[in-house]
């Protein structure tokens, strides 16, 4: 049996001008990551990362608090789908990021508020009946991130160890076929999604199968480390 180690990078900067970098809590929570991953004794044969800036500091953080050469291969198929081009889609005016910002912090609970918005405008998307709306369309991103699992299965080989460092979007697609979950189940499963949590695929000849989802045991001594966005 070979495994591939889905990992959901650290948490970002929600509220920055950049969202797409570990906030000072994301990059901790990329070496506890990388200990306990050595502490299980995973050796990948393979290190795989998304393209964005968090995918990429959570490799770093991991691996070499994993005391093992920070180098990896780089896909697309593992990037995050453009939570932006969803919410604007559902509320147009939000293309005005300013206005945005001020609508959300006129609101009791600003990031509750955003949210709500995300849910919706996610509903949206993977509805299916919006999709001349979008550049990259619910089934397109599922095509996309299977495509990528199917191309990194068969550079393995046989009975390999692979990272993969990725988003929550990318992973529960993984899941939603491993499962044939609906499209909603598997909307719903991506909130769940721990930061630099772990899901655990193992594949043989016969198929590519799910072992395990969301693991985070590894933050359950602090629950300061535990956080979803």
């Amino acid at each position: 049996m070979g495994a591939i180690y889905l990992i959901r990078h650290g948490q970002a900067s929600f509220g920055a001008g950049d969202y797409d970098q570990l906030s000072t809590l994301g990059s901790e929570q990329a070496g506890v990551l990388g200990r306990a991953l050595a502490a299980r004794g995973v050796t990948p044969d393979l290190v795989v990362c998304g393209e964005l800036r968090r995918h990429r500091q959570t490799a770093q953080g991991c691996l070499t608090a994993m005391q093992r050469t920070a180098q990896w291969q780089e896909d697309p198929a593992w990037n995050e789908y453009d939570h932006e081009m969803m919410i604007e889609a559902y509320r147009p005016r939000f293309r005005d990021k300013a206005l945005m910002m001020a609508e959300l912090a006129a609101t009791p609970n600003p990031r509750r508020a955003f949210q709500d918005i995300f849910a919706e405008g996610m509903k949206r998307w993977i509805s299916g009946e919006h999709d001349a709306d979008y550049a990259e369309t619910w089934c397109g991103f599922c095509g996309r991130v299977e495509a990528g699992v199917q191309r990194l299965r068969e550079t393995l080989g046989r009975s390999k160890t692979a990272l993969v460092f990725t988003s929550g979007g990318p992973i529960t697609a993984v899941v939603r076929e491993r499962l044939a979950l609906t499209d909603l189940h598997a909307a719903q499963l991506n909130w769940t999604l721990a930061n630099a949590a772990v899901t655990k695929l193992i594949y043989s000849e016969r198929g590519l199968y799910l072992s395990s989802f969301n693991e985070h045991a590894h933050f359950e001594h602090d629950s300061r480390l535990i956080s979803y966005r």
